[in-house]
């Protein structure tokens, strides 16, 4: 059963929407649970003794400034994506036509309006529709991929508004609600409580989960505490099925408001760039070089983008960042949001684990460019004439010296480059190409060097190696021949 995270943009209505409320609706009825229906104030008073909460007042208040958002596209355009909602009947090229719904909610009374970048993502036009019907067309302001944040303004004045809350007051077990378009019935209104905070899933955002039922149109609408106020935006569940099963997510409304400030003012968002591509360390690296007993933390370097902050400072791949600022990283996610946070041109201060050591590095950050941060592998130049390390062999291991333009292509590194693999070496994903330059925590500076580091270690036992593929870095354990 395959498992995925889902934008909850909204599926299109018709028979299958009727269709899964009458067996929703026959299941209620079979399981007898439409005695709660039936019995309106005997239900009311079971609530009212467990101390249940009421959400009627605060879902009155808050409702008139939850929207529900359409797009719509130009007929005859390609599709920009999995959730494109599509006309039963062709429509003559350049009209428009339904693209996707979703929700949305205001900020302020001039009528700035959140939502998520994915809703408006690829469409020719925005619509806003108001709880009392009212219709605008929106201008998008600015959407912002990386956090799934975007902010549209339709020209209204005198509107209500969300109130925003304090996530770092939010507690895990507090009850929230959702309000939003699910399958675009405007106006649902869900319940249910914080499941987690800052919950992972490899993003730049540490989302809020909550089993409060949300589904596709649900996205860009409002997660609320009991006051009322906003501390986040629906944005993603977690489901075999494309529909709500107990998991949601929301983006923490502060990271969200940070976005925003930055989207009205200018209408993107600007972040710090570093230059590498970091990884969590990994367990046996961790234990090599001496790291905290537990869940490593810091981040593995597994590249460095020539020419960048990272590079000219002197980063390399296989370092490990433990701290930014004198800041403790926990891991690479934790990494990539502290130096997105930061503006170009920041100064920062790094703590690196270099091979055991603890060294200390100053850089002033670039911008952040979508095409420099996905800086590709580089292939590995031809091999020279190799030289077998006879002490390596043990391992399946046969490396030379570099030649200069290796060393050139490698800015300067040091190391040994591997002409054969077999047995372990191979068994452990070394190719011929790789670059060796560090044997556990010893630097490799040529095969002279290399063969006398390894002809001490037992040969028994692992060969634990820093290599370099191209400019990315990994840690292995080459295991010995049996």
């Amino acid at each position: 059963m395959r498992v995925s995270l889902t934008p909850l943009r909204a599926a299109a209505r018709g028979l299958g929407l009727a269709y899964g409320l009458a067996s929703m609706m026959g299941s209620v009825m079979a399981s007898g649970l439409v005695l709660g229906l039936v019995q309106p104030a005997a239900a009311q008073a079971q609530a009212a003794a467990r101390g249940l909460p009421d959400f009627a007042d605060l879902v009155e208040q808050v409702s008139p400034a939850v929207v529900n958002i359409r797009t719509t596209e130009r007929a005859g355009e390609a599709a920009r994506g999995p959730f494109r909602r599509r006309s039963p009947l062709p429509s003559p090229p350049g009209e428009e036509v339904p693209r996707g719904e979703g929700s949305g909610f205001i900020l302020s009374p001039d009528g700035f309006v959140m939502t998520n970048a994915h809703v408006v993502e690829g469409a020719n036009e925005v619509y806003v529709t108001l709880t009392d019907k009212r219709e605008f067309k929106a201008k998008i302001v600015g959407a912002d991929e990386r956090t799934d944040v975007a902010i549209v303004k339709i020209e209204a004045t005198g509107l209500p508004w969300v109130k925003i809350g304090d996530v770092g007051k939010l507690r895990v077990g507090e009850w929230v609600l959702a309000i939003g378009s699910p399958f675009g019935l405007d106006s649902t209104v869900t319940a249910g409580i914080v499941s987690a905070k800052a919950r992972e899933t490899g993003s730049d955002v540490p989302f809020i989960q909550t089993d409060v039922a949300v589904n596709p149109g649900n996205s860009g609408g409002p997660l609320l505490n009991v006051r009322g106020e906003a501390v986040g935006i629906n944005s993603q569940i977690l489901s075999p099925v494309g529909s709500f099963v107990g998991i949601s997510f929301a983006i923490p409304i502060d990271e969200a408001m940070r976005v925003a400030e930055q989207l009205k003012a200018t209408g993107r968002v600007v972040r710090g760039y570093l230059g590498i591509q970091p990884i969590d360390v990994p367990r046996e690296l961790a234990e090599e070089y001496g790291l905290a007993k537990g869940k490593a933390k810091g981040a593995f370097v597994r590249q460095v983008v020539s020419g960048t902050p990272a590079d000219k400072a002197g980063i390399q791949p296989g370092d490990v960042v433990l701290a930014v600022n004198g800041r403790p990283v926990d891991g690479a996610v934790d990494l990539r949001r502290t130096l997105g946070a930061l503006k170009p041109g920041a100064a920062v201060a790094l703590q690196v684990n270099r091979r055991g050591k603890l060294l200390d590095f100053k850089a002033s950050l670039a911008e952040l460019n979508p095409q420099v941060a996905a800086a590709g592998e580089r292939s590995s130049e031809a091999a020279s004439e190799p030289r077998s390390a006879g002490a390596a062999k043990a391992w399946g291991l046969s490396v030379a010296n570099l030649s200069d333009a290796e060393r050139q292509a490698l800015r300067g590194a040091n190391g040994v480059r591997v002409s054969a693999v077999s047995g372990g070496a191979e068994t452990a994903g070394l190719r011929p190409g790789d670059v060796i330059v560090a044997v556990g925590t010893t630097d490799v500076t040529d095969v002279k060097q290399f063969d006398a580091v390894v002809s001490r270690l037992d040969k028994a036992k692992s060969l634990p190696v820093t290599v370099l593929r191209g400019d990315w870095a990994q840690f292995l354990r080459i295991p010995a021949l049996k």
